[in-house]
């Protein structure tokens, strides 16, 4: 079939045989020897299948089907929507028996897949229509004077307030927050990324720990965004010099999201960061944020301890916070008086008593922290220690009778000591408050139903052990019952990301990787004698049987909850 012949006899076992030879599919031979064109073919292979073809390069397709597959998912899968009828959603695709992909678009869409197949110029075409039909929804804006938004930023005062809100309430610029705000939230961003350059706006998602670009915008459109979310938050309008911090909330009827807003200037504009905290998630649990074995027997002992000092330490962002809010969680019960000082509060938690620190007018964590054991509280949850007079506080309330709970900034659960001496708290207060500390991190979790199976190298075991000791590790996955008695590091099957229509990198989640120190008697004694933390740490090791970070990642590593790979990265120091 010549583009309107037919193939020759000679033809089709010139093109069998050299299939044969060469190992490549039959439909490649017929392109590669040019018995038939691609378009043909693929006409050809849709009349074979009974499958209806679709050209699509000349189809206008509303915006909202479009978007019913999210343009990541349709580029990777090269799947696209264009038509919907009642509850029937018209698929286009290279590949029509990819049953995966298309149960994968039903279950999301909740709607009857009537697959088509296409060609690839169709698919090119519709992923162009992405960034068009979100063109579409601040087009208005693009089409206004670049002069008059300049002046809008440039000017001052109270003529500047009324410009700025009048701008905030187009229907466009309304339509770019509402659009970025519902992709985030669908996407499972914790924070979205508004940064201003000299030509353009550029504005990037974190996703599982991880920022991705997710559109650029024309410069013009940004003020009336910084307005919008000024709006939205209660902030000043006029202020672009100082940074602003403020909130404000979305619901509907499948999601209920507070944002936490933080405005900052930078050299071509101010720039937008907020974090998304998802107000219906179901509570979370000392299990399900990976605390497993000893280390989860001995927090849950020391929960319920009477008074003392819990403390959690890692670095901005490895979820010490959520640890806290979830031993709150835990014991927060009616016969309990539970008040926090936190700077920002990152949730509202029903019966507990949460304060804003607020410096500007002297409410710091010192000051705020004096202010709470006033208020006849059991438990008190001080978001951060940062400073002598903060720690001082903290170390007299756990003594006068309060279970305290706080975070540090420290790499290691045994470093967290040296910390409170530098802040110049004697070692036999730390020894008399102090009754558990928590170092942890955050590592990707693998979509397990998409993820590869692969052993380890001898090239690959001898740089592990470069960085870990491989035979205490496998000691403690022996003696857990991890792995059978006579499993070696060559057989261990790990797992690594495969990126599924679910999961376009291959992970989804993140979980914590732990480990916590006891201060039992022997410790408590190292530390009125002055000990290091690389001291604390091995006695912890040896006399406690301690899992470290890394130890714990290699094990969730070993049980397939995440790759080796996330494990090397997060604990990194």
């Amino acid at each position: 079939m010549i583009d309107g012949g037919l193939a020759t006899e000679e033809q089709l076992t010139r093109a069998v045989e050299e299939a044969e030879r060469s190992k490549k599919k039959f439909r490649d031979v017929l392109l590669d020897l040019g018995i038939i064109s691609k378009d043909k073919l693929t006409k050809l292979e849709a009349y074979i299948l009974g499958i209806p073809y679709a050209d699509l390069t000349r189809e206008a397709i509303a915006p909202e089907i479009l978007q019913i597959i999210p343009e990541p998912i349709a580029r990777k899968y090269n799947i696209v929507s264009f038509k919907k009828r009642g509850n029937e959603l018209h698929v286009a695709m290279l590949d029509p028996e990819d049953l995966q992909t298309i149960e994968f678009i039903r279950k999301k869409s909740n709607l009857t897949i009537l697959p088509r197949l296409t060609n690839a110029e169709s698919i090119k075409h519709v992923l162009t229509l992405y960034q068009k039909s979100l063109s579409a929804e601040f087009g208005d804006i693009i089409q206004k004077e670049t002069k008059d938004l300049r002046m809008v930023n440039e000017k001052s005062g109270e003529e500047d307030v009324g410009d700025l809100r009048k701008i905030a309430e187009d229907l466009p610029i309304v339509r770019i927050v509402d659009t970025l705000v519902k992709h985030a939230i669908l996407q499972r961003a914790s924070d979205i990324h508004v940064e201003p350059y000299e030509h353009e706006v550029i504005v990037r998602y974190r996703i599982d720990g991880v920022l991705h670009d997710a559109m650029t915008l024309p410069k013009q459109v940004h003020a009336g965004l910084i307005a919008r979310i000024k709006v939205l938050s209660s902030l000043r309008l006029d202020e672009h010099r100082l940074p602003q911090d403020g909130r404000f909330k979305v619901e509907t009827d499948d999601y209920k999201v507070s944002f936490r807003v933080s405005i900052l200037p930078v050299y071509d504009g101010e720039k937008i960061v907020m974090r998304l905290l998802p107000e219906d998630s179901k509570g979370y649990t000392l299990e399900n944020l990976g605390f497993r074995g000893l280390a989860l027997e001995i927090l849950h002992r020391n929960i319920q301890r009477p008074h003392g000092m819990i403390l959690v330490t890692g670095p901005t962002g490895s979820g010490k916070t959520t640890t806290l809010y979830t031993v709150l969680d835990i014991l927060n019960t009616p016969d309990v008086n539970i008040s926090t000082i936190e700077d920002p509060i990152e949730y509202r938690m029903q019966r507990i008593n949460q304060t804003q620190v607020r410096p500007e007018i002297g409410l710091t964590f010192g000051s705020g922290l004096r202010s709470l054991v006033r208020q006849d509280p059991d438990i008190i949850m001080v978001g951060e220690i940062r400073d002598q007079e903060t720690a001082d506080m903290a170390v007299n309330a756990a003594l006068t009778g309060h279970l305290v709970l706080s975070t540090l900034h420290t790499n290691s659960a045994a470093g967290a000591m040296p910390r409170l001496i530098d802040m110049k708290v004697e070692p036999f207060l730390i020894a008399s408050t102090v009754n558990v500390i928590v170092a942890q991190r955050l590592v990707r979790k693998l979509w397990i139903e998409s993820a590869e199976t692969h052993t380890l190298s001898a090239a690959e075991i001898a740089n592990l052990k470069k960085v870990a000791d491989l035979d205490r590790i496998m000691e403690i996955l022996k003696r857990e019952k991890i792995v059978p008695s006579k499993t070696t590091w060559e057989t261990i099957e790990f797992k690594r990301p495969k990126p599924a229509p679910e999961s376009p990198d291959g992970f989804k989640g993140r979980v914590g990787i732990y480990e916590v120190l006891d201060v039992n008697e022997p410790v408590r004694e190292l530390i009125q004698k002055n000990a290091t933390g690389d001291e604390l740490e091995r006695h912890a090791k040896g006399e406690q049987g301690m899992v470290t970070m890394l130890e714990d990642g290699f094990i969730k590593a070993v049980q397939g909850v995440t790759s080796l790979q996330e494990v090397l990265v997060a604990t990194q120091e």
